[in-house]
């Protein structure tokens, strides 16, 4: 098979917050998942100095902030933020919420 599509509305969100879409999409080189933070909420602060994996956070909706090392950086619709791995973070929705995707994989070297 050479694409496949997937609704993420279809994927059952674990915790009313994560859609986990990697699965679903087939893909195996990546993670890449649905994050859906109702007004004011936060999600978990962690890094991934354990496992080495980089993300990507692009938001799709709504709007926040994102708390990396120490900075407070506004997220809204278009917002793409690279997080190393050591960097430790932190998302908080704005008063609308905030839709993201999470997209990461462990860093290699070259």
């Amino acid at each position: 098979m050479t694409h496949k599509l997937v609704n993420a509305a279809d994927v059952e969100a674990r915790h009313e917050v994560f859609r986990a879409l990697s699965g679903p999409l087939g893909v195996h080189a990546f993670r890449i998942n649905q994050l859906e933070l109702p007004p004011e909420h936060e999600g978990p602060e962690h890094d991934h100095t354990g496992d080495e994996q980089e993300e990507v956070y692009a938001v799709v909706s709504g709007g926040g902030v994102l708390r990396i090392d120490g900075e407070e950086i506004t997220l809204k619709p278009g917002s793409y933020v690279y997080c190393s791995p050591e960097s430790r973070r932190q998302i908080k929705a704005g008063s609308e919420g905030l839709v993201y995707v999470g997209i990461g994989a462990p860093r290699r070297e070259g």
